[in-house]
């Protein structure tokens, strides 16, 4: 296997997981700054132009972030971050689903349509007027989380999960670009820091 490697908070998601799991595979990096994502030879292995991209050793290219991660656990089940049975499995997806659209996607295109709009206006549609609201939504969600999280040491109670990986890389995306957690959010600070201490959220 070879990993497509850029900046950005979906190649995290797949470099931490892949850590948690003890895994290290080749990596080649994709300068999305410079617009490579966007042209050949990139688009013939993600015709949507992101990353990252996952090579199998068949030649058989696999993109969007949980779908890679999926194919991980599956060649790779143990340490398990997703699950071992289908209700441990449904449990980590329910969650990975409602963290993805609810947080993740309007926290990242708030920036793509604010701070990040001189890079992206040119190859993405944009939306500068929705990028405070989109933020809003993120705010928002996140408070809804935070009631939710009392209690529990990650988002699957006492299991480390996908569903962690994925808001965590986010999360400190986010938090870079001027989109702090609120400091009311006690449960989820606690949760970020703890999450924060695994080695391999550094990968």
């Amino acid at each position: 296997m070879k990993l497509y490697n850029s900046l950005g908070p979906n190649p995290h998601v797949v470099r931490m997981f892949l850590a948690e799991k003890g895994l290290s595979i080749p990596v080649e990096q994709v300068d999305v700054l410079a617009g490579d994502n966007r042209r050949e030879p990139h688009l013939k292995r993600n015709p949507h132009g992101q990353t990252p991209a996952l090579e199998l050793d068949n030649g058989q290219f696999l993109s969007e972030t949980v779908a890679i991660c999926e194919y991980i656990e599956d060649i790779q089940p143990l340490p398990s971050l997703i699950g071992t049975t289908p209700e441990s499995k449904a449990e980590c997806r329910m969650w990975t689903r409602r963290l993805d659209l609810n947080i993740c996607e309007p926290l990242t295109n708030g920036h793509r349509y604010s701070g990040g709009l001189a890079l992206f206006k040119d190859r993405m549609v944009t939306l500068p007027e929705a990028a405070e609201g989109l933020k809003r939504i993120a705010q928002d969600r996140l408070k809804w989380l935070e009631g939710q999280m009392a209690g529990k040491d990650f988002i699957c109670g006492s299991r480390f999960t996908l569903a962690d990986i994925l808001l965590f890389c986010f999360l400190s995306f986010g938090i870079a670009r001027g989109q702090a957690l609120d400091p009311q959010c006690l449960n989820l600070q606690a949760w970020f820091n703890r999450v924060g201490e695994r080695p391999t959220s550094k990968a």
